[in-house]
């Protein structure tokens, strides 16, 4: 595995996070699966440590989740959800992430297509940017 200044990279998985309009903006290319699950989780753990509980997720380059994938990001959206925080799944493609859907939860989530729609919606502080 070799590792980036600002990511992780293993050869199924690529892991890099920007700050963009005071959000942390976590994107992920490759395998969310049993055999990387490790890597994001201490990755996203890293990203909320350091930059507190607000992020979004860019999930436009994943080429498969698994149901443990699913639930680590489950996790992350309710510790944000009860922090108060900003959370959001960016770019998310049924046909690669079919367990969000499923298990019902692609109707729970905060999806948006692009970082701005997230942002956005962000900015609204109703909550009504949500899809």
């Amino acid at each position: 595995m070799t590792v980036s200044e600002n990511g992780e990279r293993s050869a199924a998985l690529t892991l890099t996070s920007a700050v963009v309009g005071g959000i942390n903006v976590i994107h992920v290319t490759g395998l969310l699966d049993a055999t990387t699950r490790d890597q994001f989780a201490d990755y996203l753990a890293t990203e909320s440590g350091e930059h507190g509980p607000d992020m979004a997720i860019d999930l436009s380059g994943v080429t498969f989740m698994d149901s443990r994938a699913l639930g680590l990001i489950v996790h992350h959206w309710q510790v944000s959800t009860t922090a108060g925080a900003k959370f959001a799944l960016i770019g998310v493609e049924y046909a690669k992430t079919k367990v969000m859907w499923i298990t019902g939860l692609a109707q729970r989530l905060p999806l948006y297509d692009t970082v701005e729609d997230a942002l956005a919606a962000f900015g609204d502080s109703s909550g009504a940017g949500d899809r």
